[in-house]
């Protein structure tokens, strides 16, 4: 029998954040490439993905990966990476929120209210009705899901 040689997590780990930087140019240039593979993949799964959310198991098993992550790590990591990326982030989805939003504010646009009863009025439950049914249908539109 071999023996096999490992190294130690925390040399794999310095060697990761040593040479993984450098590979920034690789990313941005081999990433864009993938794209259609994983769209296509990523819709082929679907029933792996609703057969694997429907485990027996699987309110235990994220619980466990909420608890294994930890408050801690979450901390640490909005701390250490997360405020230096939010606004960069923002900025760089501009287009993305602005064709997201627009179908549901298109759909805001076409409702039609009445005005608003004295607390507690049921006339007030039907006015989120009016706005949140059509909100919701347009939702899963959107999605692909019909309504």
């Amino acid at each position: 029998m071999v023996k096999i040689t490992v190294p130690s997590a925390s040399d794999v780990a310095k060697k990761w954040v040593d040479v993984t930087p450098g590979r920034a140019s690789y990313y941005e240039s081999e990433t864009p490439k993938a794209a259609s593979a994983w769209e296509s993949g990523a819709a082929a799964a679907s029933g792996t993905f609703k057969t694997a959310i429907q485990a027996a198991n699987i309110g235990q098993l994220f619980a466990g990966g909420v608890k294994k992550a930890g408050a801690a790590k979450f901390s640490r990591k909005v701390k250490d990476v997360g405020v230096a990326r939010y606004g960069p982030g923002v900025q760089a989805a501009q287009a993305d929120m602005s064709t997201g939003v627009a179908p549901f504010l298109d759909e805001l646009g076409k409702i039609e209210i009445p005005e608003r009863g004295p607390r507690g009025s049921p006339g007030n439950y039907a006015i989120v009705a009016k706005v949140g049914d059509p909100l919701h249908k347009r939702r899963l539109a959107e999605l692909g899901a019909g309504a």
